[in-house]
């Protein structure tokens, strides 16, 4: 792997603050050059859940912006996913974020009890890493299927794995937005981790429930195969939007293909445009 070039890398971000919603409290974050995607949904009333999401988001691209100066090797590239430091610091980073609301709540009354979900993904060379709390959601598209990578910390998922509820029963459950586990709510959080080997033509789609609650995930899949990185996030959006558009609506869509041959042209098979 150290001996393959990097995947190329584009990536666009969208926030809308729907049709019911008079303010958005999602945040979200396209760092090109850490290679840092985070989507982040906040809760916690008029100003706790827009200043939870926002925190998250700083939080995160600091953290890593600063172990980056520390330690510029691990952001190189050439790990694998059993040896890249980068799991790890971007757990340290959400931690961080975790600490950080649940601090700014605990001075602020105003603020008291706020929380956010959290879902980043960090892109190392070949690889990506993915840290997730809350029921926002990280999907991979792959060779004409879409994938949702991520596992939902909410109550109607937990009902759905313990067999209590059908999948369809999920979907129309009013219970459909509790979620089990956000940071910032307490002091400290458990955070999930995990690594996808990442293949030419792959693509990551961050998003938080508002699309994800009312756009299928064909509908994604189609969308994101279908339409150029700068016109899938609006689709995805204007989508959520025509079916209700019931929250604030967030999706990040990150994209990677092989570098072009040296000396001018395109990898076989690939257009010369993104899309």
């Amino acid at each position: 792997m150290a001996d393959l070039p990097e995947l190329e890398i584009t990536a666009r971000g969208l926030t809308d603050v729907g049709q019911r919603r008079d303010h958005n409290e999602d945040a979200l974050l396209v760092d090109d050059a850490l290679h840092l995607y985070v989507v982040a949904d906040g809760m916690g009333g008029h100003a706790g859940g827009g200043t939870a999401s926002k925190l998250a988001v700083e939080t995160i691209q600091k953290s890593l912006a600063a172990a980056r100066a520390r330690a510029p090797e691990a952001f190189a590239g050439k790990h694998t996913i059993e040896d890249s430091p980068l799991p790890e610091i971007l757990k340290g980073a959400v931690e961080e974020a975790c600490r950080v609301i649940f601090e700014a709540a605990r001075t602020d009354p105003e603020l008291a009890g706020m929380g956010t979900t959290v879902t980043a993904a960090a892109v190392d060379g070949r690889c990506a890493f993915v840290a997730h709390v809350g029921d926002s959601r990280c999907y991979l598209v792959r060779d004409r299927r879409i994938y949702q990578v991520s596992e939902d910390h909410s109550l109607v998922n937990e009902q759905l794995k313990a067999g209590a509820i059908s999948a369809d029963e999920a979907r129309r459950s009013r219970f459909k937005n509790i979620i089990t586990r956000s940071v910032g709510f307490e002091a400290d959080v458990q955070v999930d981790l995990l690594g996808l080997d990442l293949a030419d033509g792959d693509a990551l789609v961050l998003c938080c429930d508002g699309l994800s609650n009312l756009v299928e995930d064909p509908e994604i899949l189609e969308i994101v195969e279908k339409e150029p990185i700068d016109v899938a996030p609006v689709r995805l959006v204007a989508l959520a939007n025509d079916r209700g558009g019931d929250d604030n609506i967030s999706v990040v869509v990150v994209r990677v293909r092989e570098p072009a041959p040296r000396g001018g042209g395109t990898s076989p098979g690939l257009p010369a445009a993104d899309g």
